[in-house]
């Protein structure tokens, strides 16, 4: 194991259960944060979120708001490095790293990220059961404790245009997802936002497996829903920012020791 890779896992095992973690410089944080973006581009390919080139996550440079790191387009989910990453401004100028950018990816994190500045990180993926519930047009009920972390505190965006590559839609995106964690794209995917890279990651994966727990349970009968102040109640604890941030956990420990290379 490098030194870098030793030292970005030694600050992860320092401050487990700080939020958000602290850093001495924002060099560490940096490096921080690259690898939680690869380890998160892992996971997604890991659950099978990949469809062929689509599909992107970013996370805000802790140094410069008008930048962010995005996994460049072209290279998997599965096998995404820290050195795979690229570092954008908010003109779509690809400022550090090599590769090529995702024209969806600028047009609609590039718009979150410049109007919301508390949102750290922006996820979106062409997942089958997001997909699949991105055609009906509805926004997820409170069938499940998990699913109440997204009770009224997602949306539905209608204006599907085809691929997002102006930033116009980009901008109406953003609006709508303002004090929101997720968006259903109709005929699209998922989008979800997070104070960090970490509650970002989570809230998709989350996500995903709700449309996938609600399609299920539609298919088979009558689901019963929670009840109003039951699913308040349940938002409110797996529904908050250190929720979001601290579930995550596990799944980084996994994939960051199953996969070191992901450092490289």
């Amino acid at each position: 194991m490098n030194q870098k890779v030793e030292a970005v896992m030694n600050q992860a095992a320092a401050t487990p259960f700080t939020f958000p973690p602290q850093f001495e410089s924002v060099e560490q944080e940096r490096d921080y944060l690259k690898a939680r973006l690869a380890a998160s581009c892992r996971l997604f390919g890991r659950f099978g979120f990949d469809e062929g080139v689509a599909g992107h996550i970013t996370v805000r440079d802790p140094e410069f708001p008008d930048r962010f790191w995005v996994n460049q387009m072209g290279v998997s989910f599965k096998l995404m490095r820290v050195s795979d990453l690229i570092c954008v401004d908010h003109t779509g100028a690809v400022v550090e790293g090599n590769g090529l950018l995702n024209g969806a990816a600028f047009a609609i994190h590039s718009a979150v990220h410049k109007a919301h500045p508390h949102i750290q990180a922006v996820a979106h993926a062409h997942s089958v059961y997001g997909k699949a519930w991105s055609s009906l047009g509805r926004k997820l009920d409170p069938l499940t404790q998990d699913a109440c972390a997204f009770y009224e505190d997602h949306d539905v965006f209608t204006e599907y245009a085809g691929v997002v590559l102006d930033t116009s839609e980009g901008d109406a995106i953003a609006k709508q997802i303002d004090g929101k964690k997720a968006l259903i794209l109709m005929n699209h995917g998922l989008i979800t936002v997070g104070e960090s890279i970490d509650a970002a990651t989570w809230w998709y994966i989350t996500l995903e497996r709700s449309c996938q727990a609600q399609l299920m349970a539609e298919a088979a009968g009558t689901p019963q829903l929670i009840d109003h102040a039951a699913a308040v109640s349940a938002r409110d604890t797996v529904g908050s920012a250190i929720a979001g941030w601290f579930s995550c956990k596990p799944l980084y420990d996994v994939i960051m020791r199953e996969q070191p290379e992901l450092f490289e």
